[in-house]
């Protein structure tokens, strides 16, 4: 047994130094990043802000509205070709859609199946809630392997170490973070975790040094937390609890004493288990929750709130564009981020 003493962070624990700006306006914030990726060589460009691959968040209509502001929504695993085939914005948005799997055969399979039927599709998300097992590096293999010319998304991990491993084994871009999500329970499950800000941090270093990219997956809870994980050195940040909540994530509308809420549940949560694997096994515990997220109606206002937030952070730090915020930031550790006196 040993312990690490060097203090990590979470989003919570800072806030962005203020710094001299040239900027007159956020319009003229540029939020725009062009990609080039170390293994497929595929470029992407757009807002590098991604949908999560959960129910109700990974699904087709959130795909069609970030599309609109040329973001990635990363679909959930269950979508198949019978599926996919009912998606008339599909030749329209695919530069802009994640196809899901995990490491089980019939995970592959399905790949084929749809990669043989829609050739088209660029990214491919490899997606575990355990990043560090052996069988896990093997399979990115296989895949990069038979798709070379795909952008291989693979995690979840949160270290320097691991995050080298899996682009030596084929990832072009890593997610990073165990733990953070506003519905998984892994932490209080299994004692296992790293605060997020300061995973994001290493992992992109460790990743830049080898020519590739990062996502920060989980821990967002507003828009200032997103600017915080492109400050840390993000090169895309994923939203889960952020994107829940809305029409066009197709959730079931639920009334209750008055109000309207949409049922928001973690992968690794009972109700995922039982709704898409007929229930969960006896030898593994469930590591997410189910709530109730308030109904937002449509999400082109969160996106807009999103936006707005991270146009403001770059006009407060002096950062022209996005590419530049993590060259202008300066954290400030922190003990209390604002003022809740009025917060319910």
């Amino acid at each position: 047994m040993r312990i690490e003493e060097e203090l990590k962070l979470d989003y919570s624990d800072v806030l962005f130094r203020p710094k001299r700006s040239t900027l007159s306006s956020r319009k003229d914030v540029d939020l725009n990043r062009t990609y080039k990726f170390k293994y497929s060589r595929n470029e992407w460009s757009g807002i590098p802000i991604m949908a999560a691959n959960m129910d109700g968040v990974g699904e087709l209509g959130i795909a069609d509205a970030l599309s609109t502001n040329e973001m990635i929504t990363c679909l959930t695993k269950q979508h198949d070709v019978k599926k996919l085939s009912k998606y008339k914005n599909l030749k329209k948005n695919y530069k802009n859609i994640a196809l899901s799997i995990g490491i089980k055969k019939e995970d592959f399979e399905n790949l084929d199946k749809i990669l043989k039927e829609y050739s088209f599709f660029k990214f491919i998300c490899i997606d575990v809630a355990n990043g560090y097992s052996e069988h896990f590096s093997s399979f990115l293999k296989k895949v990069r392997d038979k798709y070379p010319t795909k952008t291989l998304i693979a995690g979840n991990v949160v270290t320097a170490d691991m995050t080298q491993e899996l682009i030596l084994s084929g990832a072009d871009i890593v997610k990073v973070g165990i733990g953070p999500g506003s519905v998984c329970t892994t932490r209080i499950q299994t004692g296992v975790g790293y605060p997020q800000l300061s995973a994001v941090i290493e992992c992109a270093d460790a990743a830049h040094g080898l020519g590739a990219h990062i996502i920060a997956d989980g821990g967002c809870t507003c828009p200032g937390d997103v600017a915080k994980a492109f400050g840390g050195g993000a090169d895309f940040v994923m939203l889960g609890g952020m994107f829940a909540g809305h029409d066009e994530g197709s959730g079931k509308i639920v009334k209750s004493n008055g109000s309207k809420y949409i049922e928001f549940y973690g992968s690794s949560s009972d109700t995922a288990n039982k709704k898409h694997y007929g229930g969960l096994s006896s030898y593994r515990s469930s590591e997410g929750r189910t709530v109730r997220v308030k109904y937002r109606g449509k999400i082109k206002d969160t996106i807009l709130n999103i936006l707005g937030g991270l146009r403001s952070s770059c006009t407060y730090v002096g950062a022209p564009s996005l590419k530049q915020l993590s060259k202008c930031t300066t954290f400030v550790r922190v003990t209390k981020q604002f003022n809740d006196t009025f917060v319910k």
